[in-house]
């Protein structure tokens, strides 16, 4: 049965990477891959449960002596029920709670047009002036906002500021490496890092402190080679129809620092309260759901419906939310069944270097995705509290693996355009081929990304 649940655990991942060309929804394959590694689990229990939960099965069958008299796989099949689901279920909710609120608070920016605070303020049109400030703000922005938020958002800036496509792909593709490289240092900046600080495995002050200058590198070595083959003035902007809108600027405004203010309080909460990082979101976000119905209340602007948060939730992408789901679930299973600890041991004993661990699995998270591929690696490895050796060390909260796997699961993501989300986004918007990507930016982001691991390992060295 175990080689079975691999087995189908592989074909499910590769159904996910291969989702344009089998013209199949990513989160249709996740979610049958989850459901069935459980029914799988659930079937092999009586041989699955004894072999993997060895210690954790007979302390489960001590603490419930009417269990005693059942048979085996009755027995096994409890403990699944009562501790493994229960168990993983509550660490998955917490991210995908998390995100849910996270997604709200930036769909409630941008239907109140708040984002504009920004892209009005770009006006320059000089080529390189304007790849280097639209590759900082992407950079700064999708470590408070998602990557996905962040690229729609930039590219769709781009629009209307280059006109040729073969110009407008250089910019896009750098925002792709711009987003993922931004994502790579914050707590909330990407999935990967909200998964390894919800889990407690790094905090946000030292990912900040040591990533960042990394992620830093990882983008600005691209930049600046794609900055060399931009040269002279982009033509005047067309004139365009006026936008009116029912949203002063006052509105717009006071709507962008309360929702980014917010996303960044986040940390803050955590540091203060030692709550789960979920509980600080929701808590923003019943925060600006008063707020917003307080100001619709007293205003009652023309279509107020349309922003409501009531109305705003059904805008985000509940798609991707369902996605981390199966695909969590999915991985769940194989750390239950013990594959991703026998995965730990054969790394361990084949490589023992958690830089060469660490810089292959971000090359990895290119061809797959990386939140996956970051949930299996949490499996495989535990949080070690008191290290018995100097490379157990590596392990503990804020150690050089975690901090090193945020970066490298991240910024590894910018090598193919499939590897990230803000790179499919872009395929997606910017019809970028995936043969265009790989032959002018995949060896960019490739020296970006092995540049930021040699300033990880310089900063570890010094510091």
């Amino acid at each position: 049965m175990l080689t079975t649940i691999i087995i189908i655990f592989v074909i499910g991942y590769l159904c996910i990477a291969l989702e344009h060309p089998l013209k199949i929804d990513k989160t249709a394959s996740a979610l049958l891959l989850g459901m069935l590694l459980w029914i799988l689990y659930a079937f092999g229990a009586e041989t699955l449960v004894p072999a993997a939960a060895g210690e954790h099965f007979q302390k489960y069958l001590a603490e419930n002596p009417e269990l005693a008299d059942k048979t085996l796989g009755h027995q096994a099949l409890q403990y699944i029920l009562n501790v493994d689901v229960i168990e993983h279920l509550g660490d998955i909710t917490q991210t995908l709670l998390f995100l849910i609120g996270a997604m709200t608070i930036v769909e409630l920016v941008d239907v109140h047009g708040g984002f504009r605070i920004i892209t009005d303020r770009i006006t320059t049109r000089n080529k390189r002036s304007l790849l280097w400030i639209i590759a900082f703000c992407t950079f700064f922005m999708s470590a408070i906002l998602d990557n996905l938020t962040t690229t729609i958002v930039m590219i769709m800036l781009l629009r209307k500021l280059v006109q040729d496509q073969h110009e407008r792909w250089l910019y896009a593709a750098s925002i792709v490496i711009a987003a993922n490289s931004g994502g790579a240092w914050s707590p909330i900046g990407d999935v990967t890092t909200i998964m390894l600080w919800v889990k407690g495995n790094v905090t946000a002050l030292a990912l900040i402190k040591y990533v960042l200058l990394p992620s830093i590198v990882s983008m600005v070595l691209p930049i600046f080679v794609v900055s060399l083959k931009l040269n002279g003035q982009l033509a005047p902007i067309a004139a365009g129809p006026e936008v009116t809108s029912q949203f002063s600027a006052r509105d717009r405004n006071r709507m962008f620092y309360l929702g980014v203010g917010g996303l960044i309080f986040v940390p803050i909460f955590k540091s203060i309260t030692h709550l789960p990082p979920f509980v600080g979101m929701l808590f923003v976000l019943g925060a600006l759901w008063v707020f917003t119905e307080i100001f619709y209340n007293h205003r009652m602007l023309e279509k107020a419906e349309e922003h409501r948060i009531p109305r705003v939730i059904s805008r985000i992408d509940m798609p991707s939310i369902l996605f981390f789901l199966g695909i969590l679930m999915a991985v769940a299973v194989l750390q239950s069944t013990g594959v991703l600890r026998m995965m730990a041991v054969a790394l361990d004993e084949s490589i023992h270097n958690v830089y060469l661990i660490d810089s292959v699995l971000g090359v990895l998270s290119s061809i797959v995705d990386n939140v996956p591929l970051v949930a299996g690696v949490m499996g495989m490895y535990e949080v070690v509290t008191v290290p018995e050796t100097a490379y157990a060390a590596n392990f503990v909260v804020d150690g050089t693996f975690w901090e090193l796997l945020s970066y490298c699961a991240g910024v590894g993501g910018s090598i193919l355009i499939i590897g990230s989300a803000a790179g499919v986004i872009a395929m997606g918007l910017e019809k970028i081929s995936f043969g265009w990507y790989m032959k002018h930016f995949s060896w960019l982001a490739l020296l970006g990304y092995l540049a930021g691991v040699g300033v990880y390992m310089l900063e570890k060295l010094i510091f």
